[in-house]
């Protein structure tokens, strides 16, 4: 966590560290136990970020909130993001499938971008999870704080998670010409990166005897 994150969170940015180093842990252990063949692993990497002060305090403000950092990790289920990129789509639904049988994790909100992609082409699982908050030995909680709090976790695979970080730079990078063109080609790009995710997937299947 950055300094100014560390600013703004005071004294929940330890027990934010903490809750999304035991959500990692978690995660990965899970993963861990998925691996059905040594040499072929469901997912192709893990990333995880607490969400900055200043993402916090513009989505607060467009829903009529106060932009503190409370209000924030009451309100919003994304101060803690995770993103899974798996190899194959199937990997995605095998990982959901096992989120969902967590005696200590509890499934808020589902979003099956993938079954059913935004208008722009965006493809991906997206799963609100209210988590225990982690607290160290000693530490108290803060007062207001809850014992849980929402997160989100994506799931992707390669090919899309891709796609989104070029539409991500189209969005955000300044003074992109022919952002109209860019789109329809990003558009046409999420397409044909759906079929080939597909054929990767039954391919495999097959070379798995499936």
């Amino acid at each position: 966590m950055y300094k100014e994150e560390t600013g703004y969170y005071g004294e929940y940015s330890d027990i934010l560290k903490c809750t999304e180093q035991e959500i990692l842990n978690e995660l990965k252990g899970i993963l861990k136990e998925l691996t059905e063949d040594p040499e072929h692993s469901p997912y192709e990497h893990i990333i995880s970020r607490i969400k900055s002060p200043e993402s916090i305090r513009d989505k607060l403000k467009r829903k009529g909130l106060a932009d503190d950092a409370l209000t924030g990790i009451t309100e919003l289920s994304d101060v803690i993001g995770i993103r899974i990129v798996t190899h194959f789509v199937g990997d995605i639904y095998l990982i959901l499938s096992r989120l969902k049988n967590l005696k200590t994790w509890k499934i808020i909100k589902e979003k099956d971008y993938i079954a059913r992609p935004k208008e722009n082409g965006y493809r991906s699982y997206h799963v609100i999870l209210m988590v225990p908050i982690c607290l160290k030995e000693g530490q108290a909680k803060s007062e207001g704080l809850p014992d849980s709090i929402n997160i989100e976790i994506q799931l992707r695979t390669i090919a899309m998670d891709c796609w989104a970080s070029l539409e991500h730079q189209m969005r955000y990078k300044k003074d992109v010409k022919n952002t109209a063109l860019i789109a329809d080609e990003l558009k046409r790009c999420s397409d044909e990166m759906a079929s080939t995710d597909l054929t990767m997937q039954t391919i495999r299947d097959v070379l798995m005897n499936r």
